[in-house]
């Protein structure tokens, strides 16, 4: 159980980055996972009334409100038409459709949690983020970055046409995963991401030919779901799915 001891809804993002530059202070999303933690916060910065929960959808990219719902990533129509069903896939698995209406991609991708399908999913795309300070950078230079109390007001996903697959292993159907792998051609250029090593998603670029040799270039550890062996094995078996998905148009 959490404690709450102050709770503010601030009326700018300067407000807001000043309050949580305390640490014993923390931004509030949709909760569904910090509610589950232990420990106190002094304040509770809820930046539900600052940031966008829509997604927008222009000539060039879709703009994910940090705020936008698990659930409206799942379901919103022009991502499907433009990606295919890789969202539907990274979040159908996540607990519930009840908890997917609470959870938020903001919270998913700035969390960086090692278990996280979002970020996988995220990442074989060209993902930018959109920080309140630091201003707009790849995803993939964002999650090797050292975590700091910066607030993070949207994901940028360019409208370039590729297809991606998703594909996880899970124990049960909304345990979590005990290893998650996204993949997506593009002019010749194949992304391959891996998460649930355990350790946070990673991404590494090859081509179709050499995707399923792929796996040798991510590191895999061992916890209470599986062990640095099995994982290894798991994503070999996940990269030849993926590639036949992709080379067969199923995706």
């Amino acid at each position: 159980m959490i404690t709450v001891k102050n709770y503010i809804k601030p009326d700018t993002l300067e407000a807001a980055y000043e309050l949580n530059q305390k640490r014993a202070n923390r931004i509030i999303g949709g909760m569904m996972w910090l509610r589950m933690g232990k420990g106190n916060i002094l304040t509770a910065i809820d930046l539900s009334g600052l940031l966008s929960g829509e997604i927008t959808e222009t000539d060039t990219d879709f703009h994910i409100g940090s705020m936008c719902t698990l659930r409206q990533l799942e379901t919103h129509p022009g991502l499907a038409k433009s990606f295919g069903s890789v969202w539907k896939e990274c979040t159908r698995h996540i607990v519930g459709v009840q908890f997917r209406n609470g959870a938020t991609v903001g919270g998913s991708i700035f969390g960086r949690y090692g278990f996280s399908d979002i970020l996988t999913a995220f990442l074989v795309f060209d993902t930018k983020v959109k920080l309140y300070k630091k201003g707009i950078i790849p995803l993939s230079e964002f999650i090797t970055m050292d975590r700091d109390r910066d607030i993070l007001e949207e994901i940028i996903v360019a409208k370039d046409g590729r297809r991606a697959v998703y594909l996880s292993e899970r124990r049960s159907q909304t345990d979590f995963p005990v290893l998650t792998c996204a993949a997506s051609c593009y002019e010749g250029i194949v992304l391959v991401s891996i998460g649930a090593r355990p350790m946070r998603a990673t991404v590494t670029e090859t081509t179709l030919d050499e995707m399923e040799h792929i796996a040798d270039a991510f590191d895999y550890g061992s916890n209470m779901r599986g062990s640095r062996e099995y994982r290894k094995h798991l994503a070999e078996v996940l990269l030849f799915r993926a590639k036949k998905a992709l080379e067969e148009g199923n995706v």
